[in-house]
């Protein structure tokens, strides 16, 4: 089954230039394309998309604004003549931020981790039967489940968290120590005194840093041998 695809977009080069290279890859394909956020909102009324390729700047309804707008949104990936928006939309949990003009090899890597985490989110789904789960405090009154095997990373933000998972961000208040000792300690490791990681979503090991979902994070000094010595060891 190919994977759908929205464009919204106000400037027609744009959305051609995204079209020829959805073309170019088998297992996507372009559903439809809009010049603006309101037409692509009333699509999404009746119709189901894997992933929308956004632009920010448009008229009547930005962007940003369109995102907030939705209640289950797909996979999102930004693509925009400026980067002064990338931080406000990776807290909208955007799989990725393209600047215009879009390469096709940095392309491809933005459609790497739409196939990738589609992949892990179809792998969840069929092996939802007894995974081992913890319930957080996201607010004053929700408990929220989180999947283990759903956890990327844990960031410590003084006297909150933010967990990132597989299928959304979430702030709770706890301190770094006391949710890495919830954690099974064969599966996540602590790399630094403001991250705690899934040893099984690491991409990639580099000098002082790890890679998962193309971002990299430092391993403190402190933390440095026994990090790469179980990564080692998880190898085996």
């Amino acid at each position: 089954m190919k994977i759908k695809c929205l464009i919204i977009d106000d400037e027609p080069l744009a959305i051609n230039v995204i079209k020829k290279y959805l073309e170019q890859i088998e297992d996507f394909e372009v559903i439809n394309t809009f010049s603006n956020a309101i037409d692509g909102l009333n699509f999404l009324k009746n119709n189901s998309v894997d992933v929308i390729f956004l632009d920010i700047n448009m008229p009547v309804l930005d962007g940003i604004n369109f995102i907030k707008s939705l209640e289950k949104p797909p996979l999102l990936i930004i693509t925009s003549a400026y980067d002064e928006f990338a931080l406000e939309t990776y807290e909208l949990d955007v799989i990725d931020y393209l600047i215009k003009p879009i390469e096709f090899p940095r392309f491809m890597k933005a459609l790497n981790k739409v196939t990738r985490r589609l992949n892990n989110n179809k792998t969840i789904q069929e092996s939802a039967i007894d995974r081992p789960f913890i319930f957080v405090k996201i607010d004053k009154k929700k408990m929220k489940k989180i999947y283990l095997d759903e956890i990327l990373i844990v960031e410590s933000l003084k006297d909150y968290l933010k967990i990132n998972t597989i299928s959304g961000k979430y702030i709770i208040h706890s301190t770094l120590s006391d949710f890495t000792n919830l954690l099974p300690s064969r599966e996540f490791i602590r790399i630094h005194r403001s991250y705690t990681v899934a040893l099984n979503k690491i991409e990639a090991v580099e000098g002082n840093s790890v890679e998962i979902e193309g971002l990299r994070y430092v391993i403190g000094r402190s933390y440095l041998e026994e990090v790469k010595q179980k990564i080692l060891n998880s190898s085996i």
